[in-house]
């Protein structure tokens, strides 16, 4: 079952590497979990989960560059901080370029993980944030008649209602009702504000 509460997943195959950081971030408030490879992240991890990602970017089997394009691969787009050696600094760069938040080199400081974890659980907050506007935008199109969505498909294209009327068939009037439940039920309120929100719907569907 997915957690609601914000959690820094670590992974890396040095065990005493886990534990610090472990002990670290617990001491700073966060909630903290630790896996010794990329498999047995993946076996326990839901999609769904609220927070960040502290990955070791050379490990044996599934390096983190490959569970990156992994997760990337299933639409999970949990924010990433990558912890890497001196010579992976071009692999740390790519892992950038593919939307991890940063990287650390080691030996870093603790503040300076400390920081990158701030910023990338503000990015996961915004994250969830955008998710939970999408689903509720989601329930209020179900909420719409089969009409109803098609008026919707019309009015966010900039036509007029009497031009709405004469492609589907109706009267203007029905047109006008129609519209007026749409804005409703939409709670939109503005035909900007209904249009921004088709958008954010259809961004969805197409994830």
């Amino acid at each position: 079952m997915a957690s609601s509460e914000a959690t820094v997943f670590i992974v890396d195959d040095d065990e005493a590497v886990r534990d610090s950081l472990g002990l670290l971030l617990r001491s700073v408030g966060y909630r903290a979990r630790c896996y010794a490879s990329a498999k047995e992240f993946l076996k326990a991890f839901d999609p769904r989960d609220y927070g960040c990602l502290v990955l070791d970017i050379r490990m044996p089997g599934m390096t983190g560059l490959e569970l990156q394009k992994h997760l990337t691969e299933i639409g999970c787009n949990i924010p990433i901080v990558f912890i890497t050696g001196h010579g992976d600094i071009p692999m740390a760069v790519e892992a950038v370029r593919q939307g991890a938040v940063d990287f650390l080199q080691k030996p870093f400081q603790d503040q300076e993980l400390v920081n990158r974890i701030n910023d990338a659980m503000k990015q996961a907050a915004e994250q969830r944030e955008g998710e939970l506007e999408r689903l509720q935008i989601l329930d209020r199109i179900e909420s719409l008649t089969a009409r109803e969505k098609q008026v919707m498909g019309q009015v966010v294209l900039g036509k007029a209602n009497k031009v709405i009327a004469g492609d589907l068939g109706v009267s203007q009037r029905t047109v006008e009702i129609h519209r007026a439940r749409v804005m409703e039920k939409m709670q939109a309120n503005s035909l900007a504000h209904l249009v921004r929100m088709v958008m954010v719907a259809e961004n969805q569907a197409g994830t």
